[in-house]
């Protein structure tokens, strides 16, 4: 497999796209001793020389990679918090060359699922507000009565301080009293959006878990607090939804696989806390 050599560099924090191909087209490049052009392919086998210095290229990796994650309570969706809190990156299966990019985020007093990928234009396109092909579906517990009149009104759409939102389903589900849940679903990523939706109609979600994305479920084989990559069949239903080619799953080698099976084996599954977790400081997230 083969990358353009301006990926490849960036990949390797040489610099960014635009100013290795700016490089390549003022020939400051060499790959094996000649001069690079531009929309050159490596395979991460070659000598690749900028401005006379020899750089170390990354191992090109092969094709898309997407891991479900089931998000405990608790955890932040940021790679490091300065308050010190458990993030959903702290588990994930460690990577050479590459980076897990997480694909809509949960704030920290929301579970369920969250998919992760090394495919950062898969993650762009199923983000994007334009994906209207890309819902979301939610499992929410509200602490209140909800009419038949308040779900009709959030069908058709409320005036929120961000514009109109609403769901495009809602649906009882089960339970009584102050135990009733719902599923909904929305089409958007906005901050609390679920959340605030309930609260213009005077209810208060007490849990909230994201149960699908797209066209991938939350599985009862992945217990909380515990992740499963996802196969080619599910990565490639994924990128049709955005309309992206598909391209192999990555096959791990036999090494790569027993330190996939191993970080597995050291997961612990975790029980949703049922009391929420205290926010200690505002973490800006993409949909609730």
């Amino acid at each position: 497999m083969s990358e353009k050599l301006q990926k490849v560099l960036a990949q390797a924090g040489i610099g960014s796209r635009r100013e290795v191909e700016a490089w390549i087209a003022e020939g400051r490049i060499k790959v094996n001793g000649d001069v690079a052009t531009l929309g050159l392919r490596v395979t991460g086998t070659e000598t690749v020389q900028v401005d006379g210095r020899t750089v170390k290229l990354p191992e090109i990796q092969q094709g898309r990679r997407v891991l479900l994650y089931n998000k405990p309570l608790g955890e932040v969706c940021t790679r490091s918090d300065p308050e010190g809190r458990p993030t959903v990156f702290d588990k994930l299966p460690k990577l050479n060359n590459e980076r897990w990019v997480v694909v809509g985020r949960l704030d920290i007093n929301t579970s369920g699922l969250l998919l992760f990928t090394t495919d950062g234009e898969l993650a762009n396109k199923l983000m994007h507000p334009s994906s209207q092909s890309v819902d979301r579906e939610y499992a929410v517990r509200v602490a209140g009565e909800v009419s038949e009149e308040m779900m009709q009104r959030l069908k058709e759409g409320v005036l929120l301080d961000d514009g109109m939102a609403k769901f495009s389903d809602i649906k009882f589900f089960n339970g009584e009293g102050y135990n009733r849940w719902y599923h909904v679903v929305i089409m958007e990523g906005r901050n609390r959006e679920v959340r605030r939706l309930f609260e213009s109609q005077g209810v208060t979600v007490s849990r909230l878990k994201r149960v699908r994305y797209g066209c991938i479920f939350l599985p009862k084989s992945v217990p909380v607090g515990t992740w499963s990559e996802l196969g080619q069949k599910d990565v490639d239903q994924l990128a049709d939804l955005v309309g992206l080619a598909s391209k192999p799953v990555h096959q791990m080698n036999p090494q790569e696989a027993a330190k996939f099976r191993r970080a597995q084996q050291k997961l612990r599954p975790r029980q949703d806390a049922e009391k929420p977790v205290k926010r200690r400081g505002k973490v800006r997230m993409d949909n609730r």
